[in-house]
């Protein structure tokens, strides 16, 4: 059986604080966070910006995160004011929130895996099967 994946990389500067965290985390502060996603699919399909199924996902889709956040993005925000309550605003928190709206933008057949990292050396990855 075939097998697609597709990959992306992108950063984005946002700030954030840790709900009732006891130490610097707690207060505002910022990261650049590199983002990674991986969409994996045994098929093809179209796009919004396609008719014809010619691709795994867009990308302009998967990247979404990286426009500004006066854009529906998550670039130049505080996050703590843009994501729902429900998302704490964790390094895990973060990667759930951006997989949950790509998976909701994309076919059902196609996996996801989202990959957050607010320093080099730290990172995070979700996916749910």
């Amino acid at each position: 059986m075939p097998r697609w994946k597709l990959v992306t990389e992108f950063s984005i500067d946002s700030a954030h604080y840790i709900n009732d965290y006891k130490g610097p985390c707690g207060r505002l502060h910022g990261h650049t966070y590199r983002i990674k996603i991986e969409a994996t699919a045994n098929q093809l399909y179209s796009s919004e910006f396609v008719p014809h199924k010619v691709m795994v996902a867009d990308f302009r889709t998967l990247r979404w995160a990286k426009q500004d956040v006066t854009k529906g993005g998550l670039d130049h925000c505080v996050l703590n004011e843009v994501l729902p309550p429900e998302y704490e605003t964790t390094a895990e928190m973060i990667a759930q929130y951006i997989y949950d709206k790509t998976k909701k933008l994309l076919p059902s057949g196609v996996k996801l895996k989202v990959a957050v990292s607010e320093t080099p050396s730290s990172w995070v990855e979700y996916e749910d099967d």
